[in-house]
Order: structure tokens, then C-alpha cells, then sequence
């Protein structure tokens, strides 16, 4: 099926499922709500208040310590207690930012910096847009008037299409200094494939504007972003290139930049990066170590003979997998940086290459780049304050929204057994591959679509996107997860951690 131009109806889509093929995507629509379960018996877990539908983003002001969350229609929410219980109360809506699609928020003391997309050109094209807001303290409206909004930047259009691999701008993190703010930018395509939305932007693959990290001064107001490259690297704002959708990013307690990104519909593994300024990491030559067959002249897609391209992919079916001798060229005198290797014990099996049978990294000893194809990796985050205890302490934690049972059906996909679960990621450099490497363990399982999560000490927040249920629009939930805090850690372990 085609999706129409107006493709912010199918806002879930464009999120992150892009890399789930299109029957994936529609069975998501009816969810049944489910209680997550722990899977350590030093983990608790409670029901912490029902959101509004398309919650996406949860953020905390870290001055009041005021939780908020946001919509991927634009509303901006924050949290507050009524007879003793939270309740959502709406802050902006759309028409206070201007920003349709919002999938990006984040505070930088008391300002609030929010990111997304907007129309153009009768919903055939997309602008990128960022804004900022002066809080005061905490306070969204002083006098009935709404804070000082800056516009930090808007982008110049670029073609938009009607696919659901048309990510756009969506993460934001701060960095430690407090003198930059990251945003990605999500590929337009499924791999690298032209999408040219009816012929309205010829030949239009990805450019400049998609599939990147862009770095953007703190104190930056009504930038013009473009497609040159070369001129977005002489500004200093394009940071890394070559990732096809860092829909989260997180620094970790050094200071060092990690990005998830999810892949197409090919059975690539889904990549963590270590996000460094000026570095390539493949997109759309390479996902998740797995070279993408389109980039060959005499490639011809058969599901029958390749393994790794299922006939129920939304991308196969739309043919977007096709003979494409014009597919450019990789960049010269560039050396694509890999993902981060997965060790297991988690997340890690993958398709063998030579076989194409599904095989177990714990089994084989082989490592994965990074995660098991189609979880969609999302929600990541660090312990930098060190608040966790036990071996928790320090480390880090990533959400999948994807995989695992659905509606209380075993999944069939050998790929997608295990997802809508957090698990804790044990980070070590390697300085052979200059590097890092992770040891991936599930912690928490049996979420419903969650989109991100939130860690205030040693309590963890994880907000979920919602769904259809009886054919209304529904709201997920947020789940307070209660983690082993800092008076448990012994000595040894605080030794090892510090």
C-alpha cells in the first residue's frame, strides 16, 4: 500500500519503525496494554501515571526537577501533582513552536530546546526546524504571556516522500560543556534508494540535511541550514555523516557521544555508534557491519535467494530493492567507522552470512554491530552521577521498542523473539579497533511501545508511545522502575566503577 503525501498522519511510522515492514507497523496500531516485568529480583516496578496518545520524548528542567514529556503532534506537557497525583498539564501546543512534527526536546538549564518538522510545499517537501524557550525558572507563562522563543534554526526545503522511511529531525542532547547542542537528522529513504515524492524531487536520494549529526552552537538563532555539505562542515555544524537514524543519543560519563540508529528492511543488525567529529559511519553503503547489495550494479533482489530480504518486506514489496546501477558511488578516501560490538549475552543474534540461517552470538562467539535487526533501539541513556549500585553502577541502558510477543503470540521471527524490553549495556574500550565494545543484558521485559526513558537518581521513568484500542486513540502509560541505589554498591564494585 502507499502511504499518502500527508505522511504526518502516519506519525509512528515515520518515528522509527522505518526498518519494520508495513504489516509490522499495522499490527502495531492495536496494542494491548501490558505491565513490564523484571527480570532481576532487585527491580521494582509501578504504573506511575497514564500520558497523552503519541507521547514520545520524556525530559526533566534540571533546575525545578519538573518532568515533562512531548507529542509527536507538538505538544510540550509538564507533570504536575493533583490531590497527590501526577497529571498532565499542557505547556505549548504547535501553535506556539511551529514545529508539526515534534520529535526532538531537550533542557539546557532553564531553557528548553525542541526539534522537529515542518510541511512544505503542499506536504511534498520538509523543512527541519529548531526552537528554544527562556523558562525562567520553571515558569511557562508569567502574565498570561508565553516565554521568549528564539528560532535557532530552520533548514531550506528538501524533498519529503510517502514512505515510511522518512525519519527526519528528531534527537537533541546537550553536550557536558553545556556550548553545543546535537541533533540528528534521519535518512529520508529505507537505503539509500531514490525517493523522489512523484517526480516532485527528481532523482532525490539523501542528502546533506538527512541520514547526519549536526552540531549547533547553544547561543545559535535563526541559522539557515542547506544541502551544501561542505559548507555545513566549514560552519562547524555537520559533525558525522553516514547514519541512517540516531533516533537517540546520550553522552556517556567521559564525555563520549553514543547513537542508536535502526536499519531497513534488510536484515541488517541495528547500529550503536561512538560518535566522533568527522567520522563516517557507512550509511547507506553499510548497516550493522552488513554491506547494503543495492550500492552493486548487477544486484537483482530475490527474496527466494537472499535470505536477509524477506517478501513481506514493506521496501520489497514497494520495490524499493531494485537493480540500481546509479546508486552513487562511496565517498573516496573515507574509512567508514563500525558500530559498537555486541557481546551478549542480549540482543545478539544475527544472520549468518554465508548460511543466512539466524544464529546466537552466545553460541558461535561472534559479535553482532550492535543489536538484532528490526528492535529499533531507543531511550539511551547513562548512569553519570553514578546513582545506580551493584554492577548498575555508572553504566548504561537502551530501550527496544520492537520484537518480542505480540498480543500474546510468540513472535515467529527468530530475530524478533526478545524486544520491548531495557537492557543494561557494560560498556569497555577496545584499543586495538580504537573502539568500544558492549555486554548486553536484558533487566526489564513486556513493555508496550515505549519511546524513551528518563533516569532521576535511581528511579527510572520509561514513557510509552500509545495506540489504538476499540478504535480510539489511547495514551500509553509512564512506568517508574525502581533500580539497586548507590548505599548497596560495595567497596569492590566502587573500586571497578570509578
Amino acid at each position: 500500500m502507499l502511504y499518502p503525501s500527508n505522511f504526518c498522519k502516519y506519525a509512528l511510522a515515520t518515528l522509527f519503525l522505518a526498518g519494520v515492514s508495513a504489516p509490522a507497523f499495522s499490527q502495531q496500531k492495536e496494542v494491548n496494554i501490558q505491565t513490564p516485568v523484571a527480570l532481576r529480583d532487585d527491580i521494582t516496578i509501578e504504573e506511575y501515571m497514564k500520558v497523552e496518545p503519541e507521547a514520545v520524548r520524556i525530559i526533566r528542567h534540571p533546575v525545578t526537577g519538573e518532568i515533562y514529556y512531548t507529542t509527536f503532534f507538538g505538544d510540550v506537557i509538564k507533570i504536575v501533582e493533583v490531590d497527590g497525583k501526577p497529571q498532565s498539564k499542557k505547556v505549548f501546543s504547535v501553535e506556539d513552536h511551529g514545529i508539526p512534527r515534534l520529535q526532538g526536546a531537550a533542557f539546557n538549564g532553564n531553557t528548553l530546546f525542541l526539534a522537529g518538522n515542518v510541511s512544505v510545499n503542499n506536504n511534498k517537501g520538509n523543512k527541519g526546524r529548531m526552537v528554544r524557550y527562556e523558562m525562567k525558572n520553571g515558569v511557562e507563562k508569567q502574565g498570561g504571556a508565553p516565554p521568549e522563543m528564539t528560532v535557532v534554526f530552520n533548514t531550506v526545503e528538501y524533498g519529503a516522500n510517502k514512505t515510511t522511511f522518512d525519519h527526519g529531525w528528531n534527537a537533541l542532547e546537550i553536550s557536558p560543556d553545556k556550548k553545543y547542542v546535537f541533533v540528528n537528522t534521519g535518512a529520508r529513504t529505507d537505503h539509500g534508494e531514490v525517493q523522489d515524492n512523484g517526480g516532485e524531487y527528481p532523482n532525490a536520494r539523501d542528502n546533506a540535511l538527512t541520514a547526519n549529526i549536526f552540531r549547533i552552537p547553544i547561543d545559535a538563532k535563526d541559522l539557515t541550514l542547506t544541502t551544501d555539505a561542505a559548507e555545513m562542515k566549514a560552519k562547524g555544524y555537520l559533525f558525522a555523516e553516514g547514519i541512517r537514524n540516531a533516533y537517540d543519543m546520550a553522552f556517556d560519563g567521559k564525555g563520549n557521544l553514543f547513537a542508536v540508529s535502526n536499519s531497513g528492511d534488510y536484515d541488517h543488525p541495528e547500529d550503536m555508534f561512538w560518535v566522533r567529529q568527522g567520522h563516517h559511519y557507512g550509511f547507506p553503503w553499510i548497516m550493522g557491519g552488513i554491506e547494503n547489495p543495492q550500492q552493486y550494479p548487477d544486484y537483482q533482489p530475490d527474496p527466494e535467494k537472499d535470505p536477509f530480504l524477506s517478501k513481506f518486506a514493506f521496501a520489497w514489496l514497494m520495490k524499493y530493492f531494485h537493480n540500481d546501477p546509479e546508486f552513487p558511488k562511496r565517498p573516496a578516501g573515507i574509512t567508514f567507522t563500525p558500530s559498537v560490538q555486541n557481546m551478549g549475552p542480549d540482543a545478539n543474534e544475527y544472520r549468518d552470512r554465508t548460511t543466512g540461517l539466524v544464529m546466537d552470538g552466545d553460541t558461535t562467539g561472534v559479535t553482532v554491530g550492535t543489536f538484532n535487526a528490526h528492535s529499533s533501539p531507543l531511550g539511551l541513556f547513562f548512569d553519570n552521577e553514578k546513582a545506580l549500585g551493584k554492577d548498575l553502577a555508572g553504566d548504561g541502558f537502551v530501550i527496544r521498542y520492537t520484537g518480542g510477543p505480540r498480543n500474546g503470540i510468540a513472535n515467529p521471527s527468530p530475530l524478533r523473539r526478545q524486544g520491548k524490553d531495557l537492557l543494561h549495556l557494560e560498556m569497555s574500550y577496545d584499543k586495538a579497533s580504537d573502539n568500544y565494545k558492549v555486554k548486553t543484558t536484558r533487566i526489564v521485559d513486556n513493555f508496550t511501545s515505549p519511546t524513551d526513558a528518563l533516569l532521576v537518581g535511581n528511579t527510572l521513568y520509561v514513557i510509552e508511545y500509545g495506540g489504538k484500542q476499540g478504535g480510539n486513540k489511547a495514551g500509553g502509560s509512564i512506568w517508574k522502575i525502581t533500580m539497586p541505589g548507590t548505599d548497596k554498591i560495595s567497596k569492590k564494585t566502587r573500586k571497578k566503577k570509578a
